[in-house]
């Protein structure tokens, strides 16, 4: 990412805590090449605690996320309300031999000993994604009834519109594969 706005110097910290709020766009998913978010409006908050060698960092992404319905293909407007709970360590994962009792619940991050700051894009980006559902579909009957219509998913269409399905009942594509056996 070419963007400094997501950056956490961590070398100008003080001990205790401090916050940082952002707000994430449509422009965000963009440059991560992510089609898939039509627009976005999220708050992010940061809370980063640190005592002594521990640094804990709690992101907390909230806001909607518009996306295209699966079923119609409208868009769809979809919550988004996660936490992301990270510890932060520095020097190598295999050279660790802290006790990760501390950290239950929380993602490890490591990080070399020299790292001077920390880019909260990645981590922004996979909880936004992780937080929406595998299936995106408006709620039952708030789909487009058109479109239901030609997926043969409803029997009526609005006053005025005419449907031009096809329901042949006797029509079947298969019919002719059975004379091949």
């Amino acid at each position: 990412m070419k963007s400094n706005n997501f950056i956490i110097p961590l070398n100008g910290l003080h001990t205790g805590k401090t916050y940082i709020n952002w707000h994430v766009g449509k422009e965000f998913f963009v440059e991560f090449g992510n089609s898939d978010i039509i627009d976005a409006d999220i708050k992010v908050s940061i809370t980063i605690d640190k005592s002594g060698t521990y640094l804990g960092i709690d992101c907390s992404i909230v806001g909607t996320v518009v996306v295209s319905c699966d079923r119609c293909l409208e868009e769809l407007s979809i919550p988004v309300d996660t936490v992301a709970l990270l510890s932060i360590k520095y020097g190598s994962e295999s050279t660790d031999t802290d006790n990760n009792a501390e950290n239950e619940g929380r993602e490890v991050l490591y990080l070399s000993e020299d790292e001077a700051e920390m880019n909260m894009e990645q981590v922004i980006y996979d909880y936004s994604l992780l937080a929406l559902p595998m299936h995106k579909v408006h709620k039952s009957g708030d789909c487009n009834p058109i479109v239901l219509k030609y997926l043969g998913l409803s029997e009526e269409l609005p006053e005025g519109e005419i449907a031009k399905v096809d329901n042949d009942d006797k029509y079947n594509p298969f019919e002719v594969l059975k004379g091949l056996l």
